[in-house]
């Protein structure tokens, strides 16, 4: 039997994502000698805090009927395992930053590393829309994923912009 989540989990999963993002851009800033990638990893963490805020606010504009259980899960097992998803596909705060930047990567490098977080969150997403049905909010998912397409355009012009707008 297909799995089937409701809006509600959905959006909950993706306010860890971007929880989890802002925490990773803030542990590496905290990490890094170099001011300027300390800066635009600062600001990196400020975006992903927006996008929190934005999933929070749709999901507050949630319906009863996009909130309601859609699989019997009386041990929580669904959420648990979008949980999981979030926690160790995304952004894994489990991980030593300090692993993954040893404060000599420049911002220019930096910034590619976060595009390629932000395409992993749109994969996530994008395999988190199939189990929610149209009629529970599979639309509001389409908006999630259009808000990270967002995310990666300004990142991509923060790119050019050191790059010195090449």
């Amino acid at each position: 039997m297909a799995l089937v989540f409701n809006a509600d989990e959905i959006f909950e999963i993706a306010e860890q994502i971007e929880r989890n993002g802002s925490r990773y851009y803030r542990k590496a800033a905290a990490g890094s000698v170099d001011a300027r990638v300390r800066q635009v990893l600062t600001g990196l963490a400020a975006m992903e805090d927006r996008h929190e805020q934005t999933f929070a606010d749709l999901r507050r504009q949630l319906t009863s009927k996009e909130r309601q259980e859609t699989t019997y899960d009386p041990e929580g097992q669904s959420a648990a395992y979008l949980r999981a998803m979030a926690d160790g596909c995304v952004f894994d705060v489990d991980a030593d930053p300090a692993e993954r930047l040893t404060g000599r990567e420049s911002a220019e490098e930096i910034l590619c590393k976060a595009v390629e977080l932000e395409k992993d969150s749109i994969v996530f997403y994008l395999g988190v829309k199939d189990m929610v049905t149209e009629s529970l909010g599979k639309k509001r998912i389409e908006d999630i994923i259009r808000e990270e397409m967002n995310h990666i355009s300004t990142l991509s012009e923060q790119l050019r912009n050191l790059k010195g707008g090449k």
